[in-house]
């Protein structure tokens, strides 16, 4: 568990410096967060988790301990224009689950096996071939093999390693609320979007806690009271009253993102995540979601490189694929983020690009990644000698890759200390004993049924720790010199 500590950071040798915290939970890394804020987050910023960011929260293990925390949004629709999130395919969770930002970092905290010490600014951040050291404005100095930077739009790393951070876009201003309210407005579990001359300027999203979260785009001078103004001439004529505010900000958002998310053009040992490499529009709760999806697309690799003493002598390349997929994503969130639009074309553009703000439609297959992907569908899959159904998230063990026989196979588990291994037959199977492998025991190879299998598939997928595609084939293309060797020496 971590540990929230005041005391300065003497020097110190650690795999991994975090700047602010990021998820690493599940990997034998030695290393520390530090975090300039005064300590743990305790009101506002972001209010969701998108359908992705739960699956990924559910592979780490601590998905359980946030939902009963949260309140699912999305759900349960009375609108029409639910298509966008009724229609995903293998899905488990196709909603929102609305809750706080300090809520999410609190559990995330507490799964961290690194103390994370707050009240401590990073001045001063080089590297060399080696390593990397990091020296903070209380005196402490730490020596690592590799460093994180998540320190925020307004990073201190990034410019000490020269690393630009432009955008296209005007700075647009949203005026946020976390408020409880008395009103005689439908109580809805859906975010709502209101159209008044022409626009739609605010939106009322539902919280935990009996609370609301507005979002108000305003012109000229901003003031919470201009903004529960805004908010009751657009729900009018439905009273409402303002009970209690929680918070009240300002998110002055100029859209931006990193020139490159890893030191030395690609090929050196700090890396950027978050908002340190991306700032896009409120719209769609981007933030929280993409920061996540950038730790745990990186974790894995930073873990690979530290922990490996097999790693091949090409991995370094491989690596760069955080950057290549990662900061195309970002500029694709940013292509589609909306800002004030009418609301019939304000649907639109979230039907559009719905991919993005659920999460489910991110895909790096096509990008030049050397690691290409897609994501991997949660399937319903069925134990040989067994009834009872399980989704395919339920069972990884995060920290390995997934290896998936589907077909006539002759399994071999090269690789084993590093994955998991799972035959897939078609569900016309059923009960059957499957010869040669059966329930796992023995160090066989556990054995399912799934409809999305067919009696004329016939080949190997390898989902990589993040839980998207890297290797679909047939043959021994997955071992030999193939995927796997391409990262491991055997």
């Amino acid at each position: 568990m971590a540990q929230n500590d005041q005391t300065p950071w003497s020097e110190e040798q650690v795999d991994l410096a975090i700047i602010r915290d990021v998820l690493m939970m599940n990997f034998t890394l030695s290393g520390g967060a530090l975090d300039a804020k005064p300590g743990p987050l305790g009101v506002g910023r972001a209010d969701a988790l998108n359908a992705r960011t739960q699956q990924y929260l559910e592979a780490v293990g601590i998905l359980d301990e946030l939902l009963p925390l949260g309140i699912k949004c999305n759900s349960d629709f009375k609108s029409r224009q639910s298509h966008w999130w009724t229609s995903l395919q293998h899905c488990f969770r196709p909603n929102f689950l609305m809750i706080g930002q300090p809520v999410v970092e609190q559990v995330l905290s507490n799964h961290l096996e690194v103390p994370v010490c707050y009240g401590e600014k990073v001045i001063s951040v080089s590297e060399t071939e080696y390593g990397v050291t990091v020296d903070t404005d209380r005196g402490g100095k730490v020596r690592s093999k590799y460093a994180i930077a998540a320190d925020g739009a307004r990073s201190t790393v990034r410019p000490v390693l020269d690393i630009s951070f432009t955008g296209t876009k005007p700075e647009i201003v949203w005026t946020v609320l976390d408020t409880f309210i008395d009103a005689d407005f439908p109580l809805c579990s859906e975010i709502i979007t209101f159209h008044l001359n022409g626009r739609s300027r605010v939106s009322w999203i539902p919280r935990e806690r009996g609370m609301a979260r507005f979002y108000v785009l305003l012109d000229g001078e901003i003031t919470q009271r201009r903004a529960e103004d805004s908010i009751r001439e657009h729900m009018a004529p439905h009273r409402v009253d303002f009970v209690r505010t929680e918070w009240f900000s300002t998110f002055d958002v100029k859209e931006r993102i990193a020139s490159t998310i890893v030191s030395k053009q690609g090929t050196g040992r700090i890396i950027l995540a978050g908002d340190a490499t991306h700032v896009h529009s409120v719209n769609g709760g981007q933030g929280l979601n993409t920061g996540i999806a950038d730790a745990f697309a990186l974790t894995w690799l930073i873990a690979a490189a530290v922990n490996n003493a097999v790693l091949s002598p090409s991995a370094a390349t491989k690596f760069r694929s955080y950057d290549t997929e990662r900061r195309t994503v970002a500029q694709e969130v940013i292509d589609v983020a909306a800002t004030a639009h009418t609301a019939k074309q304000y649907v639109s553009t979230i039907e559009k690009n719905a991919g993005y703000i659920i999460g489910m439609g991110v895909s790096y297959d096509g990008l030049g990644s050397e690691l290409i992907s897609e994501r991997y569908p949660d399937i319903w899959i069925t134990r040989i000698g067994d009834d009872e159904a399980i989704r395919l998230y339920s069972t990884i063990s995060y920290g390995k890759y997934l290896v998936l026989f589907l077909g006539e196979q002759d399994p071999q588990t090269l690789f084993r200390n590093i994955s998991t291994y799972f035959i897939l037959c078609p569900d016309s199977v059923g009960r059957n004993e499957v010869k040669g492998h059966s329930n796992g025991t023995s160090g066989r190879i556990d054995t399912f049924s799934s409809d999305v299998v067919t009696a004329e598939d016939n080949f190997v997928v390898i989902v990589r720790l993040d839980m998207y595609i890297g290797y679909v084939g047939e043959g021994d293309g997955w071992k030999g010199k193939g995927y796997l060797e391409q990262l491991y020496a055997t």
